[in-house]
């Protein structure tokens, strides 16, 4: 069997940016290492945005808006995101990427086979594909397993679920300078719904169809959401130019309590995922930088996660919107009505105090979040 420092299984974006991270430090050349996945990563299949005021992969955006609109069925408010921009990145842009870089370095391997096991034995790890077998001293994982966090019920699951379609329009509807950042205009049904809209001209756009809730819908039930925004938006003539759909959990299960002296979790399955937005880019470079700086001073994995405030204030907002889903455009409402977008950003990129924390926290609606750090305690 063939031996590897390092062994991914799974190469989606928190497996690429930690090689990424990798390969930028430059400690890591003396080490062979071997990504594993089925899937090739030669498609556009997903798009990730974030907001931002740096200059984090630049050469790859392809579209950055200074304001984001926020409405529900009452009121409408454009965000004005300074000292942010919201920023979008295409799936292939990303891989294309890191697999250029990846193709320049002698140490670092691509197999394109299904992992269908790994396990710790002792001081190395064995991964088992379809075809073969590998053996390692450290396993990153990012394949996620559901029933792990459906098999308990100490920690809500929901699920930002979504499909999006690329379109271009014949009418010039879309103001190219501003996202849509949730648009809760549409009908709730019981849930957390609501439209996403990036556009990137006046006659193109990606128009996403978004839920936070337990369960997924039907694909004619996202479609035809889409379809009555399009009309809602005066659209008569425009042709589809992609699709994309997505599933992402939303949890603040403890899924470090998995990892293994030499097995780590990343991505989803490691809880990198923002718990309460499912935002998982911009998490997943931070987190990236900080396994590569651990991996230069330890070598326990289970030493690598830290539980702070913001997994609490997570929880409990799922606590929330589990249990009233109904609510969650009021919640939302609640927040980006009169609240300061800058300070609700950097809340949600868990970089401010505890004084600005309660700045963003007393805006939500008291009574849901006082009742539910209430049975959070007794739970």
């Amino acid at each position: 069997m063939q031996h590897y420092h390092y062994i991914f299984t799974g190469s989606g974006l928190s497996a690429l940016m930690t090689v990424y991270e990798m390969i930028l430090s430059g400690k890591f050349n003396d080490k062979n290492i071997l990504l594993i996945d089925e899937n090739p990563k030669n498609a556009n299949d997903r798009t990730w945005c974030f907001w931002d005021n740096s200059s984090h992969f630049d050469t790859i955006i392809s579209k950055k808006w200074d304001v984001a609109l926020f409405a529900d069925e009452n009121f409408r408010r454009d965000l004005d995101l300074n000292p942010y921009q919201y920023k979008m990145i295409r799936g292939l842009d990303f891989y294309n990427l890191v697999f250029d870089l990846i193709a320049k370095q002698e140490n670092i391997h691509f197999a394109n086979q299904k992992v269908i096991d790994f396990e710790e034995l002792g001081n190395h790890c064995i991964v088992k594909t379809e075809t073969q077998n590998y053996t390692c001293n450290k396993i990153f994982n990012s394949i996620y397993n559901p029933t792990i966090v459906k098999s308990q019920s100490k920690y809500p699951l929901l699920q930002q679920h979504f499909i999006g379609w690329f379109i271009k329009s014949k009418e010039e509807v879309f103001d190219k300078n501003r996202a849509t950042f949730m648009d809760f205009s549409v009908e709730q049904r019981g849930n957390t719904r609501f439209m996403y809209v990036l556009p990137t001209s006046s006659t193109e756009a990606l128009l996403e169809y978004t839920l936070f809730s337990k369960d997924l819908l039907s694909k004619e039930e996202y479609e035809n959401e889409i379809q009555n925004y399009i009309q809602k938006l005066g659209i008569t003539d425009y042709e589809i130019v992609e699709k994309e759909q997505g599933n992402i959990p939303m949890t603040s299960y403890k899924f470090w309590k998995h990892n293994t002296k030499n097995i780590i979790n990343i991505g989803s399955v490691g809880g990198w995922t923002k718990a309460s937005t499912g935002y998982t880019f911009k998490n997943t470079i931070k987190k990236s930088k900080a396994l590569i700086n651990f991996l230069s001073k330890e070598s326990d994995f289970r030493k690598f996660h830290k539980t702070d405030k913001f997994w609490f204030y997570d929880l409990l907002f799922l606590d929330v919107l589990y249990r009233r889903n109904d609510l969650g455009s009021k919640v939302f409402s609640s927040l980006f009505k009169k609240g300061n977008p800058t300070l609700i950003f950097k809340f949600l990129d868990e970089e401010t105090t505890f004084w600005e924390d309660l700045q963003v926290i007393w805006k939500c609606p008291k009574g849901l979040f006082v009742n539910a750090l209430l049975m959070r305690i007794f739970k």
